[in-house]
């Protein structure tokens, strides 16, 4: 069972370096963060600064090379891909940039297969239950290229949200689409964020977006520069 007290996210002097031709290359230099359940959380840098590397630690896709981060208190650097890969089965969605949805597949049916990968028996229902909380009910029966981009990353955060994760980590989520639908879609995601109080990790280059989160940090050249309070969205 979960401790409400400790942070549902935690990393601890984490450290991330590559090979490179003249030796080692440091891509993040001793970040710490804590992040509780239910709180929004930005992680902001420029190009480069190492985000989507720190979100890739977080998310447990990869392991870092010296430190600890911690989800729902397990060390992901004690556990084997297999165990990381549960873990991110029971407590993870995920939303990106590319909507990676199924072209394949109906709006319906991408919803369903994380759902289907476990299981679950009501996949379908709880499939058209999410899709009626991001407003498109009506339009499941449709394949990602009937679908606009803004309804296309509605589906996706729909498939991110369907099996009720603890939390949700989102990069740059806006970058494909214009202001006014990635401002529809980012009000979405603050509202699922409040309203499940799942816990929302967005990294992004966009300083309004970042002020909507309850709290953020700076990157650069793989260092925190900078933390501060945000406005609740």
């Amino acid at each position: 069972m979960s401790d409400s007290s400790r942070p549902v996210l935690e990393a601890v002097d984490v450290s991330k370096s590559v090979a490179g031709p003249e030796g080692a290359l440091a891509i993040l230099r001793g970040v710490s963060l804590a992040v509780h359940a239910g709180e929004s959380f930005a992680i902001v840098g420029a190009s480069g600064s190492g985000k989507t590397t720190l979100l890739g630690l977080l998310a447990g896709l990869d392991l870092p090379t010296g430190g600890s981060i911690r989800v729902d208190g397990q060390a992901l650097e004690t556990m084997d891909e297999e165990a990381r890969a549960d873990l991110r089965r029971r407590l993870v969605g995920f939303v990106f940039q590319s909507f990676h949805l199924l072209p394949a597949l109906t709006a319906e049916e991408n919803v369903m297969l994380p759902l289907e990968l476990e299981g679950a028996r009501d996949a379908r229902v709880r499939s058209r239950e999410a899709l009626d909380a991001v407003g498109l009910g009506g339009r499941r029966r449709h394949y990602p290229a009937q679908l606009s981009g803004g309804e296309q990353q509605r589906v996706a955060i729909a498939r991110a949200f369907v099996h009720g994760p603890r939390l949700l980590f989102a990069d740059e989520p806006t970058g494909n689409l214009d202001q006014r639908t990635g401002h529809h879609v980012t009000d979405l995601l603050f509202a699922l964020n409040r309203d499940r109080q799942t816990t929302l990790v967005l990294v992004t280059h966009d300083a309004a977006l970042a002020a909507r989160c309850q709290r953020r940090i700076e990157l650069e050249e793989g260092r925190v520069v900078g933390r501060s309070e945000g406005a609740h969205a």
